[in-house]
């Protein structure tokens, strides 16, 4: 088998979706199983650590096999083990990455461990072709970051979140509004249905910072909810959910697209599960197509955690033979920088 044709089986545990994929020479999906644990954290109001991992360890035999099912493969097709390392909760990772280990030992396979950003980002190549350099925006609940990429598999961090990603802070006020976890998608379908926007603030910071903050606006947001019942005035919560997604999409979009042009970039791509928000989709898409920016986004069903996002990121180590050792451990804080290709700091 070629190395523009091999099987890879990721495995994506990070969070609280347990999920593997079967993915051919990066680019093509032979299967993709997740599941989701949204209804039992749900009940929370957020992702409880130690419930994520019991339910990886329930699962993960089963969406495994269902994966190698669906993509009409035996386990002695593949060609190595792929599964994310980190950023994540500790004890979910470590779910995917001991049955990632047994996996690969046991099928004397070779193994890749694989950055979860990474992974978002390069979820755009099967489904886009990757034009370098580029600048990939990723919105996701726990990362707000922009990522230039010289070339293929090389990342170099330019501005990230200094307090509340985008996602927490979509939690948060949506916990304050008393809208269900996760919040995102109820505050998008309340500001798309609004009639008035309350106007609120941005943090821009530095004139030429390409970092963001979004703690002020959750505070701001916080401030009108509480006005509102200090004077018993009725709280228009459609017009301050547009009001606070738009603050969110002007801060990201603008600084986006300053970095694009700072960086002679030829795409911009747009990663993560808050990229399935239809506001700022549409925001980016608009600005995007007025400067003549081309665009990538996955589509929805390749914005949230998933594995065939892993697959295709480990394919740029399969290519370059970067493989990982078994003593390998599960880092929930872990540099995207250093998992660049040459950099071989993932073991």
């Amino acid at each position: 088998m070629t190395k523009t044709n091999e099987l890879i089986l990721a495995i994506e545990t990070s969070c609280d979706e347990t999920s593997v994929a079967v993915i051919r020479g990066g680019r093509e999906i032979l299967s993709n199983i997740i599941s989701s644990q949204i209804e039992t954290h749900e009940l929370f109001g957020g992702v409880v650590p130690e419930i994520a991992s019991r339910k990886h360890v329930e699962s993960i035999t089963l969406i495994a096999e269902q994966a190698i099912a669906e993509a009409g493969v035996t386990l002695r097709d593949l060609s190595a083990i792929a599964v994310t390392q980190g950023p994540g909760l500790v004890g979910a990772l470590l779910v995917g990455v001991v049955a990632a280990k047994s996996l690969a030992m046991a099928l004397d396979l070779p193994l890749i461990a694989v950055h979860h950003i990474a992974g978002h980002i390069y979820a755009n190549q099967l489904v886009h072709e990757i034009k370098y350099p580029c600048l990939a925006l990723v919105v996701s609940g726990g990362h707000t970051e922009l990522v230039a990429l010289e070339r293929e598999g090389s990342f170099r961090m330019i501005g990230r979140t200094r307090d509340d990603a985008v996602g927490e802070a979509y939690d948060k006020v949506a916990r304050a509004l008393h809208l269900p976890y996760p919040g995102g998608p109820h505050i998008d379908r309340l500001a798309v249905e609004a009639a008035d926007e309350t106007d609120l603030p941005r943090a821009w910071l530095e004139p030429d910072s390409y970092d963001f903050s979004f703690s002020g606006l959750k505070s701001a947001v916080l401030s009108v909810i509480n006005q509102a019942k200090m004077r018993g005035q009725q709280l228009d919560e459609p017009a301050l959910a547009r009001g606070f997604q738009a603050s969110v999409i002007d801060v990201l979009v603008t600084k986006a697209l300053r970095a694009v042009r700072a960086e002679g970039a030829k795409q911009l791509l747009l990663c993560g599960g808050v990229a399935a928000n239809r506001g700022l989709r549409a925001a980016l898409a608009a600005r995007c197509e007025a400067e003549g920016i081309p665009l990538l986004v996955p589509p929805l069903s390749l914005c949230t955690d998933n594995a065939a996002m892993i697959g295709a990121a480990a394919h740029l180590k399969f290519k370059h033979g970067e493989f990982t050792t078994l003593n390998m451990k599960a880092e929930p804080v872990l540099s995207l920088e250093e998992w660049s290709i040459g950099r071989g700091g993932h073991s």
